[in-house]
């Protein structure tokens, strides 16, 4: 079996890519304060925002054919670390995929983008996306790989707990975006690696939805009031706004990949 290291195992998206991939690969995974759901011998704590993190000692110890990025924190001490992985991954033969965002391209929301959009961003976020994944690239060329997703929902995230909680809840009704499911990332992310595709990736359902639309449907399917959901119009117009991501590429399944209403569906089961 391949060594995986998942970096942010215990967060929504590295837990749920270490789970589907356990019978596939030799699977690792680092956290930050709540321990993963690995064996305590393929764990490990790292804390980016250290100046010397222990990153260099945990691929010595694990020595990871791939290495997963879904990391989250600080945007500078977040850069400082992926350069420093880079550089390191750069001297050993690990692949190493990178998740990034949608809001890469949020400086243009004239239209939905595909892989080989040039990203344009006005947020800091945004920003700081296109930053590290330009740092991985430029270090690791053809085995640096870019991962692009949208929101991503599942049934223990924070986005659904709070829907259920009826906390207040901001979204525009003429946003049109599309949203994923954690496991189907994890399925998706499996067939990537398994198969050893590169390049550029946008994994998100294949359809578009508004934002407002969205939590309205799933809202009503949970039987929640949805009393604190304030839908809002962005820019305060009534045009409608592309924050979505499509995909060109072809090496990916359709039989991964499912509609925002089928997400919604999955996530009230």
């Amino acid at each position: 079996m391949k060594k995986l290291l998942i970096l942010g195992a215990s967060g929504l998206v590295g837990k749920a890519i270490a789970a589907q991939c356990m019978d596939t690969f030799d699977v690792y995974g680092t956290y930050f304060s709540t321990a993963t759901n690995l064996p305590e011998n393929k764990q490990f704590q790292l804390n980016v925002e250290l100046e010397e993190t222990n990153i260099v000692e945990i691929l010595d110890v694990v020595q990871p054919d791939i290495t997963v990025s879904c990391l989250r924190g600080d945007f500078q001490n977040q850069l400082a670390f992926h350069s420093k992985l880079a550089k390191e991954l750069q001297k050993r033969a690990s692949i190493l995929y990178y998740f990034s965002t949608t809001n890469v391209f949020d400086g243009d929301l004239s239209r939905h983008h595909d892989e080989a959009d040039t990203p344009i961003s006005n947020s800091d976020y945004g920003k700081f996306k296109i930053n590290c994944e330009k740092i991985v690239i430029e270090h690791l060329a053809e085995r640096g790989n870019i991962i692009r997703i949208p929101g991503i929902w599942g049934k223990n995230s924070r986005r659904l707990n709070e829907l259920r909680k009826s906390e207040q809840i901001s979204v525009y009704n003429n946003l049109e975006c599309d949203f994923l499911l954690d496991t189907q990332l994890a399925s998706q992310m499996q067939f990537i690696m398994k198969n050893e595709l590169s390049g550029i990736f946008h994994l998100a359902a294949v359809d578009m939805i508004t934002q407002g639309l969205f939590y309205k449907e799933l809202s009503n399917k949970l039987t929640v009031e949805g009393e604190n959901i304030q839908y809002n119009l962005l820019e305060d117009k009534g045009d409608i706004y592309y924050f979505g991501l499509l995909s060109n590429r072809e090496d990916v399944p359709n039989s991964l990949k499912s509609t925002n209403e089928e997400i919604i569906s999955m996530l009230v089961d």
